[in-house]
C-alpha cells in the first residue's frame, strides 16, 4: 500500500509528546513491512537538529491559496529508515521559536494542511491512504471531500484521523472557512465543521474520515462519555461504527535494558544484575543515600493535573514522613508544582529528589534504575512511560484510565499474575492505598515480586507487534 501520513510533530525532527513518537517510530515499522511510506511535516526551522538540515533537498516549489492570500510553499525531502519525508516550508508560518501557541495557528495549519493535499500531485504520490493526527491535520479529509472532490486523481484516496489527545481540538471563529481555507458553508453543519456557532478542526475529520482511531481501545470507549469526550463524547458516539482504539508501541530499539548505552549496565530477563547496579548509579547521581534495599520510586512527567501531578503533591508529607521509601520526579510544568516539589527536596533531602528538567538521558535512567514507577493521570489516551518501565523492569502504579488500563495488568496476590498495580478511585488516598500494596510485596514478597518484574519485561509493547494492527485497518478500507 502507498501510505501518507500528516502531523506537526515527528521524532527525532521535532516533538512536544506522544504523537512525535508515534510518527516516529510507526511509518518506520510500516516501511519495514513492505509498504511504500511517506510523511509530511511543517518545516519548523528552529527545531530541526543541523545534522538533518545538511541532508535535506529541495524538491518543488508553488503557491498555496489561503483564502485571499498567495503564499509560497516549498518542499523538501529526506529519506530515512525507508521512509521519504516531505518538509512544507514558508518561513513566514514555521519559522518560530515553538512549535504551537501563537494567535495565528489557524493560519499556519490551515496553510499546512492546503500545501499537504497541493502537494500530492507536485512530487507525484497519489496514496492508498492518508493518515492524518490531531486537530492541526484533520481539516484534510474534509477538504478532499470538499474543496478537491473534482481531482480525479485524488478522489479515491482515503482518510483516517487519529486522536492522541482529545483536549486540543482547534476551536475558531468560522471566518476561517472562507478566510483560510477558501471553502464555503457545504462543511459547516452538525455532522461537520460546525461546534458551537464556530468552526472545530478535529470534529470535521471525525465525521469527514473513513476512519477514526485513538491511540488505545479504553480511550476510544472513555472519549464515548461527557466525562473524557471534551464536549464531543455525542460525536463520536455517532460515528462509533468507524471508532476503533489502537494501543500504541514503544520503539524497542531505543528502550532495550540489553543494548542501552545511555545506562551504566545493562540486564535482561534472564539476569536482572544489571538492574541493582543503575539504583545506586541513580541515587548516586541524583544525590539519595545510596540503599540497594529501599523502595525507589520513580516519576517521570509533565507537571500538570492531567498527569494527576495534585494526587503526588498532596501525598508527599505521608509518604516522607511514614513511608519507607525514597522518590526521584523529573519533569518541569507549571510553577506551582514546581515550587511545591522544590520544598519537598529542602524538606526531606534523603528521601526525595525532583529535578525540575528535561533530561532523556536522567529519564532512561529512572525507567532502569527505579523499582516502581509512579504514573497516577486523570486521563491517559495510551502512555508510554508506563511501558518504558516495565520494558526495564520498573513495575508501574497507575491509574486506571485510558491506555494505563490497557497495558498494565493489576498484581493478583493469589494467581502471582500482573505487570504492575492499579488504582480506579482517582484521590490521593487511594493512590497512596495502591503504594503500600506495591511496597508490601516489594519488601514482604521478594520472590513474588521479582516474577512481576520478569513479566512486564516480557510484555511485547513493540511498534512491531502494534504496527499489525494498523495494516488490518488500512487493508479494510483499500
Amino acid at each position: 500500500m502507498k501510505l501518507l501520513f500528516a502531523a506537526t510533530e515527528c521524532a527525532p525532527f521535532f516533538k512536544t509528546g506522544g504523537l512525535g513518537d508515534v510518527l516516529g517510530a510507526l511509518p518506520k515499522e510500516l516501511a519495514k513491512k513492505g509498504h511504500e511510506v511517506c510523511v509530511v511535516l511543517p518545516y519548523f526551522v528552529q527545531q530541526v537538529p543541523d545534522k538533518f538540515k545538511a541532508d535535506l533537498e529541495d524538491v518543488a516549489q508553488f503557491t498555496v491559496q489561503v483564502g485571499w492570500r498567495e503564499e509560497f510553499c516549498g518542499i523538501k525531502q529526506l529519506v530515512k529508515d525507508d521512509v521519504t519525508y516531505y518538509f512544507i516550508d514558508a518561513l513566514k508560518y514555521f519559522d518560530r521559536d515553538a512549535l504551537y501557541g501563537f494567535d495565528d495557528d489557524a493560519e499556519r495549519f490551515a496553510f499546512f494542511q492546503l500545501a499537504a493535499i497541493e502537494m500530492l500531485e507536485i512530487v507525484d504520490y497519489i496514496p492508498d491512504i492518508f493518515h492524518v493526527n490531531d486537530w492541526q491535520t484533520s481539516v484534510i479529509p474534509v477538504l478532499l471531500k470538499d474543496k478537491y472532490q473534482w481531482k480525479n486523481k485524488l478522489k479515491d484516496i482515503k482518510t483516517i484521523l487519529t486522536i492522541h489527545n482529545i483536549m486540543f481540538q482547534g476551536v475558531y471563529d468560522q471566518i476561517v472557512l472562507s478566510d483560510l481555507f477558501g471553502i464555503g458553508y457545504d462543511a459547516f453543519h452538525h455532522r461537520g465543521l460546525a461546534y458551537h456557532g464556530n468552526v472545530n478542526f478535529l470534529k470535521g475529520g471525525i465525521y469527514y474520515a473513513d476512519l477514526v482511531t485513538t491511540v488505545s481501545p479504553n480511550y476510544a470507549d472513555e472519549i464515548k462519555t461527557p466525562e473524557f469526550g471534551m464536549g464531543l463524547h455525542e460525536d463520536l458516539q455517532n460515528v462509533d461504527y468507524k471508532l476503533v482504539g489502537l494501543l500504541n508501541g514503544i520503539d524497542y530499539d531505543t528502550y532495550d535494558p540489553e543494548t542501552d548505552q545511555t545506562i551504566p549496565a545493562t540486564f535482561t530477563v534472564d539476569d536482572l544484575s544489571g538492574k541493582a547496579k543503575n539504583k545506586a548509579a541513580l541515587q548516586k547521581r541524583v544525590g539519595l543515600p545510596e540503599d540497594p534495599e529501599i523502595a525507589l520510586i520513580g516519576v517521570v512527567t509533565r507537571l500538570d493535573e492531567q498527569k494527576g501531578i495534585q494526587l503526588i503533591l498532596d501525598s508527599m508529607y505521608e509518604l516522607m514522613s511514614y513511608r519507607h521509601v525514597q522518590i526521584v520526579l523529573l519533569g518541569t510544568g507549571k510553577p506551582y508544582y514546581e515550587e511545591g516539589f522544590e520544598h519537598f527536596n529542602q524538606e526531606y533531602p534523603d528521601k526525595f529528589k525532583g529535578i525540575i528538567d528535561f533530561d532523556v538521558d536522567l529519564a532512561q535512567l529512572i525507567y532502569a534504575g527505579c523499582d516502581m514507577f509512579l504514573m497516577p493521570s486523570a486521563f491517559e489516551p495510551c502512555g508510554l512511560s508506563q511501558m518504558n518501565s516495565m520494558r526495564y523492569g520498573t513495575l508501574p502504579i497507575v491509574h486506571e484510565t485510558g491506555g494505563l488500563a490497557d497495558t498494565v495488568e493489576p498484581y493478583n496476590h493469589e494467581t502471582i499474575e500482573g505487570t504492575g498495580f492499579s488504582f480506579y478511585d482517582f484521590t490521593d488516598a487511594t493512590m497512596r492505598k495502591v503504594i503500600d500494596h506495591a511496597l508490601s510485596v516489594y519488601y514482604d514478597y521478594p520472590k513474588q515480586w521479582e516474577r512481576l518484574i520478569k513479566q512486564a519485561m516480557s510484555e511485547n509493547n513493540s511498534w512491531e507487534h502494534a504496527t499489525d494492527r494498523y495494516i488490518e485497518q488500512y487493508e479494510q478500507l483499500v
